[in-house]
């Protein structure tokens, strides 16, 4: 599932990480210790097997979200949608192997009304947190 370019709030950005594909799905695909490398998220629980359609909560800054992973194909790709205050996110990760390097990619969007009414506002905050997971990312597997 593709990340809406259109939607009121999207934002995408790359980063290079000095570091093997590999070592950056495991970072990413283990949800249940995200909190262990992203400093915002408090807690994240997977209801299920890493696999299409399996259900995880998990809580972000103040927003607690219920997501669904559509996408799942190691070590290429992670992804999902969730659901927070009326706002419906999709959110993927594409890695890229580049011989010693791996290249990350990250977008979002999101709709709804909430979406519509703070999108300013929203843009911001969605291109600020994953700048900083971009970061937090590279520092934890490099």
């Amino acid at each position: 599932m593709e990340a809406n370019k259109k939607a009121p709030v999207y934002y995408s950005d790359r980063i290079t990480i000095n570091s093997s594909a590999q070592n950056v799905w495991n970072k990413l695909s283990d949800i249940e210790n995200w909190p262990k490398w992203q400093k915002n998220i408090e807690y994240a629980r997977l209801n299920g097997k890493l696999a299409s359609q399996t259900t995880f909560d998990w809580k972000s800054g103040s927003s607690k979200i219920h997501s669904t992973l559509h996408t799942v194909k190691a070590p290429i790709e992670i992804g999902w949608t969730g659901k927070s205050m009326g706002i419906n996110a999709v959110h993927n990760w594409k890695i890229s192997s580049m011989g010693n390097t791996t290249e990350v990619f990250v977008e979002e969007s999101m709709e709804g009304i909430l979406a519509n009414l703070m999108k300013g506002y929203l843009n911001k905050i969605v291109k600020r947190e994953l700048q900083k997971s971009l970061s937090e990312l590279k520092l934890a597997c490099e």
